[in-house]
């Protein structure tokens, strides 16, 4: 059992008050039966963030900063025949022009219906496809392109950029200028669509940019299987850090119970944490722990109690 949580800290001094504040026992309960595994340290400016780099890991993908495929494994698990093309993941935004800079709002404030967003797509398409890029619809916020410059391609991660000024994310590699022109006429095309207007009309955000991420053939996942719990991402984009606290503890009570019972039984648990920069993965021994040595390793567990709010502020 692999556990994979992201966004389990940010720097951000409101989140670690509110990390401070929190009572996780069984989260308290697994890291101090599990020993402490590999380290996983960059800073918040790599384009791919820690949660993306523990999976590929996971995974065994091999790929530069910003050029991990998970838009090609997205498509695949859509349904959609990768084949032996090259992907990228466009998720239609909002970009918020400040008094003094841009920002992207987090996709999920949209609220972008189905019609509205197939509609947007298909003004779009003719721009992708004059240029020889194919581009397929699968879910609102969730479109795919196609395109031998997109092969190798970095780019930042969507999770890095919401919150924070497009410009200083634009990838400025020479494969980019066609995908920075395609950008530049979509954002015209839309500024006065029907779809807009309409949304406008009656208090919606436009949708005025696209942002292109996870670029790269299909890998094949290898390995054991990871369970990505990412109930923290949302209160995270959203700065919400009342709800961050919430979905922590609701982790608390669920899926960190039952490693808590699965490690009782003696299956190998494999927990990583995730933050902004950092990550952190925990395991068990290799092929569990006998069952003569369970109970003498849940009392030396009780004599260890990690100090959890600075466990996740090192994240």
């Amino acid at each position: 059992m692999h556990l994979l949580i992201p966004f389990a800290s940010t720097p951000a001094d409101a989140c670690r008050q509110a990390a401070s504040d929190l009572r996780l026992p069984n989260l308290q309960a697994l890291l101090a039966r599990l020993k402490p595994g590999l380290r996983d340290e960059a800073d918040e400016y790599q384009l791919s963030p820690p949660h993306e780099r523990a999976l590929a890991r996971a995974w065994g993908w091999q790929g530069a900063d910003g050029a991990l495929p998970f838009a090609a494994d997205a498509a695949a698990q859509d349904g959609i025949a990768t084949d032996d093309l090259a992907w990228g993941l466009l998720t239609p935004l909002h970009w918020h022009v400040g008094a003094e800079h841009l920002t992207i709002l987090p996709p999920a404030e949209l609220q972008l219906a189905e019609a509205e967003s197939r509609e947007l797509c298909e003004a779009a398409r003719p721009l992708f496809e004059d240029e020889g890029w194919a581009l397929v619809w699968a879910a609102p916020q969730r479109w795919y392109v196609a395109h031998e410059s997109l092969h190798e391609l970095p780019t930042a991660s969507l999770d890095r950029v919401v919150g924070r000024n497009p410009d200083l994310w634009m990838p400025d590699h020479p494969q980019a200028r066609l995908l920075r022109r395609l950008q530049n006429e979509v954002q015209m095309l839309w500024y006065t669509h029907p779809v807009n207007d309409a949304r406008e009309a009656r208090g919606a955000l436009p949708v005025n940019s696209v942002w292109l991420s996870g670029c790269g053939m299909r890998q094949a996942r290898a390995g054991e299987p990871v369970t990505v719990h990412d109930a923290l991402r949302q209160p995270v984009l959203a700065e919400d850090w009342a709800a961050w606290a919430d979905a922590w503890r609701a982790l608390d009570a669920g899926p960190l119970r039952e490693a808590v019972a699965a490690l009782q039984r003696g299956t190998p648990v494999q927990i990583t944490l995730t933050g902004e920069r950092n990550g952190q993965t925990w395991a068990s021994a290799p092929g569990g722990v006998p069952l003569s040595q369970r109970f003498t390793q849940r009392l030396l567990a009780r004599f260890r109690q990690p100090d959890v709010p600075a466990l996740l502020a090192a994240l």
